[in-house]
Formats: structure tokens, sequence, C-alpha cells
């Protein structure tokens, strides 16, 4: 299964790069069919992971992807998977 991967720790205090970030995950994922992408928002105060979730929750990104799921194991790590 092909899977893309976003590490966010680099760019975790630039805003508008977030957005940009995420936004280009998800038409990548989208344009070359990929079924599952990681999020990587890391562990800190956990802020930026619920600006993740609250981006993967806007109404024209969520229509674009099947679920997502919250790492068990490892709570600064976001899997999105896509039913193409």
């Amino acid at each position: 299964m092909a899977k893309l991967k976003l590490d966010l720790h680099d760019i975790y205090n630039r805003g508008d790069q977030i957005e940009t970030e995420l936004n280009r995950i998800v038409q990548e994922a989208m344009a070359r069919r990929i079924e599952l992408v990681e999020i990587i928002p890391g562990k800190g105060s956990g802020q930026l992971k619920k600006r993740v979730l609250r981006f993967l929750n806007q109404p024209e990104i969520r229509a674009l992807y099947h679920r997502v799921e919250k790492d068990d194991k490892n709570f600064g790590r976001i899997f999105v998977h896509f039913r193409h």
C-alpha cells in the first residue's frame, strides 16, 4: 500500500505554511490515488494536533477522505485513510 508522510515538526510555528502543507498533502494523495497519509504533528502540548484535526474536519476536506485514525500507540501521529 502506498503511503505519504507529512512531518510538521519543522513548521509548527508557521500557521500559514501548516495550512498550505496540509492542503498540498491531501491534494497529492488524491492526484496519486494514495490510500494512506501519515501526518506527524508531534506530541508537544497537543495544539498542533488539534489544529490538524480541525483542518481535516472542514466539510470540503472531509468529503475527500474516508476516515481519520489517531494512533493509539503514538499520540503525535494521525493517519488519514482515502478510498478512491
